[in-house]
């Protein structure tokens, strides 16, 4: 696995944690350009790979078809918290796309985020389908089930037509040959994707350059598609997130996962890079990602500002004294 240290973090002068993954940027020539550890890690992509599920329900034309907002559009790729205006969004396509919220697969829950979480409980509410995190991705599934007439009932099935155009489409952006993506399940209960690290940062790198794909549909599948993701960027997470904060930088394409996987791509530089913290953690992510566009010298300093905002260097105390330190440790080149 050749697993190296990524982040660490001090009390003091002394070494108290690290964090070990791995992660690999590649250039458009779809070359590996920078390799900590294994490019070649296998990794399940988790709910990163949204951005590539979210495809066929744009080639389909839904968005328009049921003339989504951009933001509602955006929830198909997203992991939404239970925010109100993400629920709005939400009872909004259920209504457009004439859904019953009875036909998601994932059991009725409670918003993530703690405000939301704290009004839900405040108020007696019920909980909801769509208050899951990756209730915006089925949404998305059913209703292009509805527009090609497919059956809705097993529209989370690996066996479902929809799933299987899914499939291809995860081998057409990530180049990784559909019989040697590992499928296992999600835990929405969506089929979950596992490919090379390398090929993350590839399949990244096309939706940050979309010029990079010959087909016309799904080039202008993704065009679309990372418009609605740069034009609503709280709608992908939310406001104190890492991906909506890299995602207010137009010139970003980003998503994570769960266990701590994360890629993202750069349109101007015509690069991308993917990333897997190894115990999970997500926390590191922003640090991560900060040194990686330091390093390559980005020139947009307030998205690096926002990613220190989001993890800061120094640590501090319940008494807000600094105690300590979070430093990246890798080199990209």
């Amino acid at each position: 696995m050749n697993l190296q240290p990524l982040v660490e973090q001090y009390r003091g002068n002394a070494l108290e944690n690290v964090h070990l993954g791995l992660l690999c940027g590649v250039n458009d020539k779809k070359r590996l350009i920078a390799e900590v550890g294994n490019a070649q890690h296998m990794t399940f992509l988790r709910s990163a790979a949204k951005p590539f599920q979210a495809i066929p329900v744009v080639k389909a034309g839904v968005p328009k078809k049921l003339g989504l907002t951009s933001g509602e559009a955006a929830l198909f790729a997203a992991s939404q918290r239970g925010e109100s205006y993400q629920i709005e969004a939400l009872d909004s396509i259920l209504k457009k796309a004439e859904i019953s919220e009875e036909l998601l697969l994932p059991c009725p829950t409670v918003p993530l985020n703690d405000e939301p979480r704290a009004e839900f409980y405040a108020k007696g509410l019920p909980k909801r389908r769509i208050y899951h995190n990756c209730s915006g991705k089925h949404l998305g599934i059913i209703a292009l089930c509805k527009e090609l007439g497919y059956p809705v009932d097993t529209y989370w099935s690996i066996d479902n037509p929809v799933q299987q155009d899914i499939l291809d489409t995860m081998a057409y952006m990530t180049e990784v040959p559909r019989e040697e993506i590992k499928i296992a399940v999600d835990g929405c209960g969506f089929p979950v994707f596992g490919i090379p690290l390398q090929a993350l940062a590839v399949g990244y790198l096309k939706l940050a350059c979309p010029d990079l794909i010959e087909d016309e549909a799904t080039r202008l599948a993704v065009i679309e598609l990372t418009g609605y993701m740069n034009a609503s960027p709280n709608m992908i997470a939310s406001h104190g997130f890492i991906c909506s904060s890299l995602l207010e930088d137009s010139n970003i394409v980003a998503k994570g996962g769960a266990k701590g996987v994360y890629a993202f791509g750069l349109k101007k530089e015509r690069m991308a890079f993917a990333l897997k913290v190894i115990d999970g953690a997500e926390p590191p992510w922003a640090t991560i990602v900060a040194s990686i566009l330091e390093q390559i010298g980005y020139e947009n300093q307030a998205t690096i500002d926002r990613m220190y905002a989001l993890t800061p260097k120094e640590i501090v105390n319940d008494n807000g004294v600094a105690v300590g330190e979070n430093r990246a440790v890798f080199k990209l080149f």
